[in-house]
């Protein structure tokens, strides 16, 4: 489904309002409170025994926002929660991504946290039903989007998947709004899964499928300049890591070659030291 079918049910060009007056000790505190209660309510997040401290409620609100499913939240609960989240960036390291130096022409190397590049899209390594991992707390890339935009992109992953009448295709891309994180908009795409460490033919194709289509998607859109790229399917899905390297490289240059008049800029994101070190090896720097 082109992007062009959903983009009015996303308001996907609508700007989303991230200047907000900054929020005291007390006024986390009191949301994180009754956002737990809010959603303790529910049958799907019972809550036993509310932690002592303010960081093991953060933590726990996190939790139940990560299996939380996209269903109709309260328009004051989900403004509770936009304002917390973007809060919370105040605390953060931003990195613009016009500061982060190019290795060679619109091509750059970034390692740290994703969700804290300023750029105007990032690429997140989804899963077929498009709705977040869903697994409470957990430390995939996944998680870490949806949880640091907000259950707004839930829910127009959702309404995508709903439109569409199937889930997502590996090697495909859909776009929604980043909400909440520094970046503008959210590329995601469901990378092969490999079970032995031996990707076939058709996973390699599939790999090199995700990188195109989330270039060719923002070819299409004058707003994306800029584009973080997370290490698609080296996770959980089990890519081997210089092989899925070098096919980000090879794919993203091979493009850039082929569309010398769009000027699109490259980050790709790597989160560990290993995958820096593979990286800045493929790209002799």
């Amino acid at each position: 489904m082109n992007w062009r079918e959903y983009a009015e049910d996303l308001k996907l060009f609508e700007v989303f309002d991230k200047n907000l007056k900054p929020m005291t000790k007390s006024e986390r505190y009191k949301y994180v409170r009754i956002l737990i209660d809010y959603f303790s309510k529910d049958d799907l997040c019972k809550v036993s025994k509310l932690p002592d401290n303010y960081e093991q409620r953060r933590q726990m609100l996190r939790g139940i926002l990560n299996s939380y499913p996209p269903k109709k939240i309260e328009p004051n609960i989900m403004d509770m929660i936009h304002r917390l989240l973007l809060d919370e960036y105040r605390d953060k390291n931003i990195v613009d991504s016009k500061e982060i130096i190019e290795i060679e022409k619109d091509i750059s190397i970034f390692r740290g946290d994703i969700t804290t590049i300023k750029v105007d899209a990032i690429v997140n390594a989804a899963n077929a039903k498009l709705l977040g991992c869903l697994k409470p707390l957990h430390t995939c890339i996944d998680n870490s989007i949806h949880s640091n935009s907000g259950p707004m992109l839930r829910e127009d992953c959702n309404k995508i998947i709903e439109k569409q009448g199937h889930l997502e295709y590996t090697g495909g891309a859909k776009i929604t709004r980043a909400y909440c994180l520094p970046s503008r908009f959210v590329l995601h795409t469901v990378g092969p899964i490999i079970s032995d460490s031996n990707p076939s033919i058709e996973e390699e194709k599939q790999l090199i499928s995700c990188y195109n289509s989330c270039l060719n998607l923002a070819n299409e859109i004058k707003e994306i300049q800029s584009i973080a790229f997370c290490c698609i399917s080296t996770g959980v899905f089990g890519y081997p890591k210089d092989v899925a390297a070098n096919i980000a490289i090879d794919t993203v240059k091979e493009w850039l070659k082929n569309n010398k008049d769009r000027n699109l800029k490259i980050i790709f994101n790597v989160f560990s030291q290993e995958d820096e070190e593979i990286y800045k090896s493929i790209l002799n720097y």
